[in-house]
């Protein structure tokens, strides 16, 4: 009998790897406010504009952002069904921690409404 070897591929999966770097995260922030032009993005970070063009490209081929062209410029947007994904794929885990979470306050409670009992034992 053979094993056989079960990956789970996410529709979030490539969004992971271009939301690792901060700088993408920051235009992703930047983005949230409102479009922007790839000039005032690029005035935004202490890089070279050619290094925020690659941020901005890698953003696009995840379909993080949209580009459109207005005259000269090139304004970014951001679209938010990439980050639905990661939403949902990350709502799986938010049971387990707010599971994990009540557990843990629980325990604290308790062993503050304990650690006053013996208090009130000492005093008497």
């Amino acid at each position: 009998m053979r094993s056989r070897k079960v990956t789970y591929i996410s529709v979030a999966e490539p969004v992971f790897g271009v939301l690792a770097d901060p700088t993408r995260r920051a235009v992703l922030d930047l983005l949230r406010r409102g479009s922007l032009p790839a000039g005032q993005i690029a005035r935004a970070f202490p890089v070279s504009r050619p290094a925020v063009s690659k941020h901005l490209r890698l953003l696009r081929r995840a379909r993080l952002v949209r580009e459109r062209r207005r005259g000269r410029q090139r304004v970014y947007e951001l679209t938010p069904g990439p980050l639905r994904a990661v939403d949902s794929w990350l709502g799986h885990y938010r049971a387990f921690w707010q599971a994990s979470l009540e557990t843990l306050k629980e325990f604290v409670e308790a062993d503050r409404g304990s650690k006053k009992k013996r208090l009130r034992r000492k005093r008497r």
